[in-house]
């Protein structure tokens, strides 16, 4: 069985609906979206329309994907009132700096569920430095055509509300290293990476990842800094998301589904 990351019992929660061609009032569970309040060293951050649970992972990836973090040991410590809605990540002393440039270089915006770069004040902030990714394996394609009802197993979530995206790590021969549900793709990517890098595992250089909707640019970078190679999703690349895997030395996969897809980016890790 796929490892999921720790699911809330908050996340799902049942409201009355009325159906189209029935009488009378029914129930239906609904996908939680509410608010995180991340801040740190006691200053506010940014605010995070998320899906409850695994928000300490939740937390480290996004300050991961920011640039706050480069190693596990730059966190002191992680604390997360679940009843006030507010993580504080107090930084060692030594990344101090770090952290009031951060501050300062941020729009104190709410960053809702669909998007992933909303709290950045210039074009310049969205580009990082790092390596392309070496080309050091391939995978089977039959492997690939396995990931989505490997994921799918795991999205308990998701089998009841429909509202959910989930993303999973899978290891170079399909089987399941971890997985996360969340209402935002990028939250999800999130809570995946920060559990990696909670766990002292990255980079991710033999995993794949696979994501339950589009790919995005924010969900490339966020893959490329936690060094995994290729990416899989079940629909549509964006341009930027090409772009940018082509740039990182990044394998991009769209459409992954009936046993079929299509390879955007360096297909040499795909054993034909």
């Amino acid at each position: 069985m796929i490892r999921r990351t720790d699911a809330s019992p908050h996340a799902i929660r049942l409201v009355d609906v009325v159906r189209s061609g029935e009488h009378g009032v029914f129930s239906d569970h609904v996908a939680v979206e509410s608010p995180i309040e991340v801040r740190v060293n006691g200053q506010p951050f940014s605010v995070i329309m998320r899906t409850p649970g695994a928000d300490r992972e939740l937390t480290l990836g996004f300050l991961f994907s920011e640039g706050l973090i480069r190693h596990r040991a730059d966190v002191e410590r992680v604390d997360i009132d679940e009843g006030a809605g507010i993580a504080s990540v107090v930084f060692q002393r030594g990344r101090a700096d770090a952290v009031a440039e951060a501050l300062g270089q941020r729009r104190q915006v709410a960053m809702h569920s669909s998007c992933g770069l909303c709290g950045r004040r210039s074009l310049e902030s969205l580009e990082i430095s790092a390596p392309p990714l070496a080309m050091e394996w391939s995978v089977e394609t039959a492997t690939i055509d396995g990931l989505p009802a490997t994921l799918r197993s795991a999205q308990s979530a998701f089998a009841q509300t429909g509202g959910l995206h989930a993303a999973g790590l899978f290891d170079l021969d399909g089987r399941p290293v971890a997985s996360a549900e969340d209402v935002g793709r990028h939250n999800a990517v999130d809570k995946l990476i920060g559990r990696m890098l909670d766990a002292g595992r990255l980079p991710l250089s033999r995993t794949l990842l696979l994501v339950s909707g589009r790919s995005s640019f924010e969900i490339v970078q966020k893959a490329w800094l936690g060094g995994i190679p290729l990416i899989a999703a079940v629909s549509a690349p964006s341009s930027l998301a090409v772009d940018l895997a082509r740039q990182a030395g990044m394998t991009l996969l769209g459409f992954v589904r009936d046993g079929r897809f299509n390879v955007y980016a360096h297909p040499d890790r795909v054993a034909r």
